[in-house]
């Protein structure tokens, strides 16, 4: 459930006011999402998304992300736009949250996504990469080479709880990552968070992407190692090269993939999959039972992890040479 903070009708009203977004007829929460609290409303104007942000959020973030979603529109990429208030500010608050009414995007995200979606998305990836060119807010990467080790040394000392000798072999993986890392590949907006449920489509065709609230600044190759993880692997843990070979060709169609960030994509797919590795274990250690927040299994990315490192050429993603 990703309604966190319950909000009332007169409350809302009033928030509405602020807004040229016409008056409220029906409101529901929205059970998706791990982050804020989303609801969706119908006015007698236009749909929208109501976004309160929690506590996960840090609150300077926000002028990024809504700054982001403006800058991305304006540049021809389909995404959410956020609604000024008649004070012109993006942000307003409701039930003491920080809250932003954002336009709703038509679509549904894909359950079982086939090559051909997979070429769509990484198409839509690189125009956003190319979009984001200009913007001129900077986010440093929380989730980066610093970020894992502050959270694996939360994680630690009770890694092996979850599978014996965990311990170390993430302590070994992170000494390689450091080691190891990409420098000097092409920088730049990144989303961070493009999994499936970030990805509508319409009439099976993708209408947009969505949900920039993890966007920063950092390797465009480093995002595209993010989606190889969340699009290409299938339910039981394999690896389809069908689907990543579409991915690869669609993103480079749009923006051409040098040949420094093609060698470096087995290093950077390793590094996402700890990512996401760390983060799932981080929840699944720490979420106490009954909590709000959806724990995910982190062992699924530990499979990732392991995949990727035993690939010896980018070759083996399907891309050719």
């Amino acid at each position: 459930m990703a309604v966190y903070t319950d909000i009332n009708e007169a409350e809302l009203e009033d928030f509405l006011t602020q807004y040229d977004a016409g008056e409220l007829t029906s409101y529901k929460g929205i059970a998706e999402g791990v982050e804020n609290s989303n609801f969706l409303l119908h006015t007698n104007k236009e749909p929208l998304i109501l976004t309160l942000y929690e506590k996960r959020v840090d609150p300077n973030d926000l002028p990024f992300f809504l700054g982001l979603m403006q800058h991305l529109f304006a540049r021809g990429l389909n995404c959410p736009l956020p609604l000024p208030r008649h004070d012109g500010q993006l942000l307003g608050e409701l039930s003491d949250r920080p809250a932003a009414l954002i336009s709703f995007l038509e679509g549904m995200w894909l359950r079982k996504p086939e090559a051909r979606h997979c070429g769509e998305v990484g198409a839509a990836l690189a125009a956003m990469h190319l979009a984001g060119e200009g913007f001129p807010l900077k986010r440093p990467n929380a989730l980066s080479l610093e970020g894992w080790k502050g959270l694996w040394e939360k994680a630690a000392p009770r890694a092996d709880e979850v599978e014996g000798g965990l311990q170390a072999e993430i302590a070994e993986e992170l000494a390689f990552l450091e080691a190891h890392w990409p420098k000097n590949l092409p920088e730049g907006v990144i989303h961070a968070d493009l999994f499936q449920d970030n990805v509508f489509f319409l009439h099976d065709k993708l209408s947009g992407l969505i949900d920039f609230y993890f966007a920063c600044n950092d390797m465009l190759a480093y995002d595209v190692s993010i989606c190889l993880n969340a699009w290409c692997f299938e339910k039981n843990g394999s690896f389809n090269v069908t689907k990543a070979r579409a991915m690869l060709e669609g993103y480079r169609a749009v923006r051409p993939l040098s040949e420094a960030e093609i060698d470096a994509l087995p290093i950077l797919a390793r590094g996402s999959a700890l990512r996401f590795f760390l983060t799932r274990l981080y929840d699944w250690l720490t979420t106490p039972e009954g909590a709000l927040v959806v724990k995910k299994d982190p062992l699924e990315y530990l499979g990732k992890l392991r995949f990727h490192r035993a690939i010896v050429s980018p070759g083996e993603y399907g891309l050719d040479l």
